[in-house]
């Protein structure tokens, strides 16, 4: 039974909150699995609730009758009368708590399906997500759903809290089966810090205090996790990012541009860059109500004066000329479609954000997630809870980062214009369709995206089969040539269509010129990389053979194609190996000085870190084997009559950029 008198932990409460610092998070998971309860005791056994909250709490208990006899803290968070009578949560609760180590903003999210955007507006501001799963029930769709979503939103650290361990008589064996099935999703996933707490957020167990009856488990109680999580270093100080919200200009010996630093850090005499203008400058200073500062990094509201009087207004974006934004009239992006009324191309609406706002269309919607198995899938529209990437094009150039790299100038809003409904919110994406690169001014004046009229869907359905691209990399002399040949005739007798393309063929044409330094593979990767994305745009498969010694080259060449459409098959060889067999010359010719930058000699050869196909070529190769090894994974029909529709890649999962 819940005790009902004062905490006694209150008088921690009385520590100054300007030392301690602060972390958001947010509850997500399935209805029923408890997450406005376990906020509710959290706060409880954190000494949280004052008596009066308490009696109220209990009052409210008894009269709903949630709980049996006993205190319901999920009646804490839900607010909402409709909440606390359908024992549902239907908007998203903030509660504001602190401990002796830190301060706290809880954002209580909807678990249904229906409020999926109510899901994704609590979590697009918080530093930590805590997934629930019920331990009856294991790890269901909505928890995907809802882990894909943070994975999304950027939310790098996840506590997969699983609660109602008193329901399973506190298992060990449960708890880790729940465990492993879940790190069998999330490796799909953008996480990097994913910690596992069972509890019972009814009984208090692992929730502020550390339970007895698990004593199995010995990484201390959520509350705990909570307070020793390190989010510092998730603020990015790298790049200097200033949106100017402010002219400010009391009199005539006084201009300076006021508002908050969304990211980086800036001191004064610094040279800096206007965008979209291109005008540069120096900060003479910066103020502040608390007086002129040396130096201002993220989150700090500020004015800054320049040495000269350049032209700026509100919506500018200020940073460094070394490190800028991407200034564009197009943008990728993937939406969270939060309306009613479903997606409209070309239709004008404002985008928001926090550089400004600026009119623009939606012109082409490039796929939809099923967000309950990650898969890609072809869509006409986005409706209401909807997630997709989209093209986007804005009537006047914008200044942005990829959300991946910066959530402050990463996300945006849709706007409805005549409404002013919320339409959708918004990550922007790295890779841009017009291989804008945000240099100035110049930039405004590339070439448009032309979109064709032929769907991809028709090509697929003429060719028979779904576009991708197979791509082969390894040291040179490691077999992809001979592979790469061995594979085009393989799946051309299956029926698919498409070419083989070389990065030696590349060097009699688009490549030629270029040499053999990594920058000059690196280009050569890159050239092939646009040639693979307009075949498999033409509904056909590109067999990409290229030494592509950089990992992050290689995941350029992803990025240009498509992650969803490259099977990355790394050919894997010693370069003693590979200098025996080789017949160009060009190892012995490295190895004398005659070609620097040559991968194995003086070179390091980066191996792939995720290729989806590794195969060792070592020894003498067998090159039907080794195509045989390729094309394994994919699906084929009867080889007298193959099925050519099923000529496409066996990826279980598409992974989100």
């Amino acid at each position: 039974m819940t005790s009902l008198t004062t905490p006694a932990t209150r008088q921690d409460l009385t520590v100054k909150p300007c030392e301690k610092d602060l972390l958001r998070f947010i509850t997500c998971g399935s209805v029923d699995d408890g997450k406005s309860t376990l906020i509710g005791r959290l706060m409880l056994d954190a000494g949280a609730v004052y008596s009066d909250q308490l009696v109220a709490l209990q009052s409210e208990s008894r009269k709903h009758g949630t709980n049996g006899g006993e205190i319901d803290t999920a009646l804490l968070l839900d607010g909402l009368e409709d909440e606390q009578q359908q024992g549902i949560t239907i908007d998203v609760a903030y509660r504001y708590f602190a401990t002796q180590k830190r301060k706290f903003i809880i954002a209580d999210t909807p678990g249904h399906e229906q409020f999926t955007r109510n899901m994704a507006t609590g979590a697009s501001n918080a530093d930590l997500a805590i997934l629930l799963v019920d331990a009856t029930k294991g790890v269901l769709t909505q928890t995907k759903r809802h882990a894909f979503i943070v994975s999304l939103l950027g939310i790098k650290h996840v506590i997969l809290a699983v609660n109602k361990m008193d329901l399973v008589d506190y298992d060990e064996a449960a708890f880790e089966s729940i465990c492993q099935d879940f790190k069998r999703f999330a490796a799909k996933l953008e996480i990097t810090d994913l910690r596992l707490v069972p509890l019972s957020a009814r009984h208090g167990d692992n929730v502020a205090e550390p339970s007895a009856k698990m004593l199995w488990y010995a990484d201390g109680s959520l509350l705990h996790q909570l307070e020793s999580v390190y989010v510092g270093s998730d603020q990015n100080l790298r790049d200097f990012r200033f949106p100017v919200q402010w002219v400010n200009r009391p009199d005539e010996t006084f201009r300076g541009f006021s508002g908050t630093i969304a990211s980086g850090v800036i001191r004064a005499g610094e040279e800096i860059v206007v965008l979209p203008s291109g005008k540069r400058s120096r900060v003479r200073s910066i103020v502040t109500m608390d007086g002129p500062l040396e130096e201002a990094a993220s989150s700090k509201s500020c004015t800054l004066t320049l040495e000269d009087e350049i032209d700026v207004t509100r919506g500018d974006m200020i940073c460094r000329p070394g490190n800028r934004p991407h200034v564009s009239r197009h943008a990728e992006a993937m939406l969270v479609w939060m309306s009613e009324q479903t997606l409209k191309f070309d239709r004008p609406v404002w985008f928001k954000n926090s550089a400004g706002r600026a009119v623009g269309e939606v012109e082409s919607l490039r796929y939809e997630v099923d967000v309950n198995s990650l898969h890609r899938k072809q869509s006409q529209t986005l409706g209401l809870n909807s997630i997709g990437r989209c093209a986007l094009s804005f009537h006047e150039p914008i200044a942005y980062d990829a959300y991946a790299r910066n959530r402050e100038t990463g996300a945006f809003i849709l706007v409805d214009r005549i409404t002013h409904e919320t339409l959708a919110a918004g990550m922007f994406l790295e890779h841009d369709v017009s291989g804008e690169s945000g240099e100035g001014l110049a930039d405004f004046q590339r070439a448009r995206v032309i979109q064709s009229h032929v769907a991809l869907e028709r090509r697929s359905q003429r060719h028979g089969h779904e576009p991708f691209t197979v791509l082969l990399t390894g040291l040179p002399a490691s077999g992809k040539t001979t592979v790469a040949k061995q594979l085009e005739q393989r799946l051309f007798e299956l029926g698919a269509i498409g070419v083989l393309v070389d990065g030696e063929s590349m060097r009699q044409g688009l490549s030629k010129g270029l040499g053999f330094s990594i920058e000059e593979r690196s280009e050569n990767l890159l050239r092939g990389a646009e040639v693979a994305r307009l075949l498999n745009d033409a509904g056909q498969f590109c067999i990409a053979s290229f030494c592509a010694p950089e990992e992050a080259t290689r995941q350029k060449f992803l990025e240009i194609v498509g992650r969803h459409r490259v099977f990355h098959v790394h050919l894997d060889a010693s370069v003693a190996a590979c200098r025996a067999r080789d017949t160009t010359g060009r190892y012995a010719a490295a190895e004398n000085g005659q070609i620097k930058g040559f991968p194995g000699v003086d070179f390091h050869y980066q191996s792939p870190l995720s290729a989806d196909l590794t195969i060792d070529t070592q020894e003498q190769i067998d090159v039907n084997e080794l195509a045989g090894c390729v094309i394994a994974p994919f699906h084929r029909g009867d080889a007298a009559s193959p099925d050519r529709s099923k000529v496409v890649p066996d990826r279980d999962a598409i992974i989100p950029e």
